[in-house]
């Protein structure tokens, strides 16, 4: 069993950077596809970001978001710059054993594991 835990979230003005953190248990971390999701209220679960073979964005945020990892300490970030209203959500961090490619990474079912959410909120 893998459990996520997120945080880093805030409120923030329109403009403005955060970066969100999640910690992984397990011991295979380094072959997990991991991902960035957010919801919005009223809204669906919608992709922001993956890091599998490669890193994938939301066309709502590329250039703006950047995923990483850090396999030695179980640790993916999204680096949130040029924060806007539309992102205010609450980001979740969602993890899968393998690797997947652009199809399916984007996908909320394709995931197993999800952490509990942090909640991003952009003032305008």
């Amino acid at each position: 069993q893998v459990q996520l835990v997120e945080s880093g979230g805030g409120l923030v003005q329109t403009g403005d950077s955060l970066r969100l953190s999640c910690a992984a248990s397990g011991r295979t971390f380094s072959s997990y596809t991991m991902g960035w999701f957010r919801q919005a209220p009223g809204k669906e679960r919608e992709f922001v970001a993956a890091t599998a073979w490669s890193t994938y964005y939301a066309d709502s945020v590329k250039g703006r978001f950047a995923i990483s990892r850090d396999n030695a300490k179980n640790m993916v970030y999204l680096q949130m710059n040029s924060l806007k209203p539309e992102d205010t959500a609450v980001y979740y961090c969602a993890g899968r054993s393998g690797f997947f490619g652009s199809d399916y990474v984007r996908v909320p079912h394709e995931y197993d594991y999800w952490g509990q959410g942090t909640q991003v909120t952009v003032s305008s």
